[in-house]
């Protein structure tokens, strides 16, 4: 388990976000890991972008909302084509990170989850390079909403 706290009740995370069927789904991992890669193709699979690069998150009640940095808002960096405008959301409730490394585990043993603020989301690790990194996103978030025990 991983406690990210800051003073207050906001944060602001190298990250990416998109919303899927208005769930927030949050993308990190080291610099060059496909964050925006693995954004840009869940957009194509119908999701939402958030924010690109850095994530605002903030506390209201229980609960964490995402938002675009205003300098940020609307913007996707493709590579090798530069910043591409999107249609964005914010003040979307955040309900899984997506952790990005290059070997994740095959069989996780323990619930995967993470503190930001006070409040604990779950996880899921994953390659953002694998053909079926979208899905394994999708398929975890589907789980996370309809209340499985972990994912």
């Amino acid at each position: 388990m991983t406690d990210i706290s800051a003073d207050g009740d906001q944060l602001n995370l190298h990250a990416t976000a998109v919303a899927i069927s208005g769930a927030g789904l949050m993308i990190c991992g080291k610099s060059g890991s496909g964050k925006s890669d693995l954004a840009l193709r869940l957009i194509d699979r119908g999701a939402t972008l958030i924010s690109d690069d850095y994530v605002d998150i903030s506390r209201a009640n229980e609960k964490l909302f995402l938002s675009p940095p205003a300098n940020l808002a609307g913007k996707l960096e493709v590579r090798s084509m530069g910043i591409v405008e999107q249609d964005y959301l914010s003040g979307i409730p955040l309900k899984l990170i997506v952790k990005l490394e290059d070997r994740p585990d095959r069989f996780p043993m323990d619930k995967q989850t993470m503190i930001l603020l006070g409040i604990t989301i779950p996880f899921c690790t994953l390659d953002a390079m694998e053909n079926s990194a979208t899905i394994k996103a999708e398929l975890a978030l589907q789980r996370i909403l309809r209340g499985a025990a972990g994912i």
